[in-house]
């Protein structure tokens, strides 16, 4: 199985990573949820696990989306659609570009 893994040491990837966090600390913060709240709805053993990611040190696990979407309120293919500019910003170029 092919596993496409951008650099990460890339600054580039870096600030992609810490401006989809932000995306999600907005959304977590406009739902009213704590991160220890949130990391109770989509199963995280950690609620630094949401800390992490929100300071862009990690990304939301795929096989996780459904779940992080509904614990967020907003539509699953939007969410997915807005992480993969963060995550794999070379596929949605391609998929959704000019």
């Amino acid at each position: 199985m092919y596993v496409h893994q951008q650099r990460l040491g890339s600054e580039e990837v870096q600030e992609l990573r810490r401006e989809g966090g932000r995306f999600l600390k907005e959304l977590r913060e406009k739902r009213g949820l704590s991160q220890r709240q949130l990391a109770a709805q989509v199963g995280a053993e950690y609620y630094t696990f949401i800390s992490q990611l929100e300071t862009g040190r990690g990304r939301v696990p795929p096989d996780r989306y459904r779940i992080w979407a509904e614990a967020l309120g907003v539509d699953a293919k939007d969410f997915v659609k807005s992480l993969m500019r963060f995550y794999d910003p070379l596929t949605f170029e391609i998929l959704f570009g000019d």
